[in-house]
């Protein structure tokens, strides 16, 4: 009888996370990491009506993409106002540096709003005007945030960005002609990773497919399952017929001194041990015998005589599937036939020892022959020793 292993749960689940994990951890999939420097600015200037210093330190600023991380310090200056253009994007730009004292040739930091050109192109008109640093102050709806700058190609000049408001109140002071100093520093070093477009579309695809295999899986599972419990109900009802026709076979109980069976030579081809007295054996078709309890469970399994490989279901008269056993009537096997099949041996040891017995000794067997059919209960066993009684006092088989 052919066994379904029964589908076991967990891998595809195993094999969707494995899956994942590749997917997450491949080549390519991490995005480059965003490095960036914050930069302190500090600004000190001399207030005119109270003429006293008032200086400020904030980590606020932050240092373009290109920048040299380095310090840098000098007057502010900005964008004359006659020139019309505080995002200093023209060429010929301008810039007020109001200094103390006349001194034109001190080194001045430029400040410019963000707008109207590219941040490269504001930093080469500051850079042309002998700026030693570039500070960029944000637009007014992004608030006290800055963001990232790209400008590739303006060699090592400092350029960093500050928030609108910082800005602004710089850009007044110097507007008033007051002279305020900046100073740079570097700040805090910041990493930021992100996703590249395509590692998401990579992540992305990775995710469909683990999910398309998990069903896939899915479906194979359930429906190897729903094979599985079929089969199991129709071998529990296969089995159910199979033992009612195995129980048709006849049944003898082994007894001591019986010449049928030698128990201390005959053994049983299933579990290879010898005939023991009152042990219940199994009579096949094919005459061989063996332990009730050995063989019942081998004919449900297989069908056929462990010796000759005889297929008992078919020798009983069943060629059809088991399930239309009911339906079909149980034969029942002659009399004769058992007798024939358990005394083969017996019968030429009697034969052989009634040639040598005097005619006497079947008068003297005549009560034996009665006592030992009142003997055994069983019907095969009643079967049995009615026909060495018929042999040895000489009468019919059947």
């Amino acid at each position: 009888m052919a066994w379904r292993r029964r589908p076991e749960a967990g891998v595809g689940a195993r094999g969707a996370l494995v899956l994942l994990a590749l997917a997450l951890y491949a080549p390519g999939t991490r995005g480059r990491a965003l490095e960036w420097y914050s930069a302190v600015v500090s600004t000190e200037y001399v207030d005119p009506h109270t003429n006293r210093t008032v200086w400020s330190v904030s980590e606020s600023g932050r240092f373009g993409d290109s920048s040299p991380k380095e310090g840098a310090q000098g007057l502010v200056g900005v964008p004359r106002a006659a020139d019309r253009d505080p995002e200093g994007c023209a060429p010929d730009t301008g810039f007020l540096v109001p200094a103390p004292g006349g001194r034109g040739d001190a080194p001045w930091v430029a400040l410019v709003a963000r707008g109207g050109c590219t941040f490269k192109d504001k930093v080469l008109v500051a850079a042309r005007r002998n700026a030693s640093a570039v500070v960029l102050y944000n637009e007014e709806g992004h608030g006290n945030l800055t963001t990232p700058m790209s400008h590739a190609g303006t060699g090592n000049i400092v350029v960093i960005m500050v928030s609108y408001p910082k800005g602004r109140e710089i850009l007044d002071l110097v507007q008033k002609g007051i002279a305020v100093k900046m100073t740079i520093g570097v700040g805090t070093r910041h990493v930021q990773e992100f996703i590249s477009g395509q590692s998401v579309v990579f992540v992305a695809i990775a995710f469909i497919t683990m999910m398309i295999i998990s069903l896939a899986w899915l479906i194979f599972y359930y429906i190897q399952r729903f094979l599985y419990t079929g089969s199991q109900f129709g071998s529990q009802s296969h089995r159910k017929e199979a033992k009612k026709i195995i129980g048709q076979l006849p049944l003898h109980t082994v007894k001591h001194g019986e010449k049928g069976i030698d128990v201390d030579a005959e053994n049983c081809a299933v579990c290879i041990e010898n005939f023991k007295v009152k042990d219940i054996i199994r009579i096949l078709p094919c005459k061989h015998i063996f332990h009730r309890i050995c063989i019942d469970p081998w004919l449900l399994d297989h069908r056929t005589c462990p010796m000759c490989k005889l297929d008992v279901i078919k020798a009983l008269g069943y060629w059809g599937e088991l399930e239309d056993v009911q339906e079909m009537p149980a034969p029942e096997p002659p009399l004769g036939s058992v007798l024939a099949a358990n005394l083969s041996i017996t019968l030429q040891d009697d034969r052989s020892e009634g040639s040598n017995l005097p005619s006497a000794s079947t008068s003297d067997s005549a009560p034996q022959c009665d006592a030992s059919f009142k003997e055994d209960a069983g019907e095969n066993t009643a079967l049995l020793e009615t026909g060495r009684s018929d042999l040895q006092c000489g009468g019919p088989i059947s």
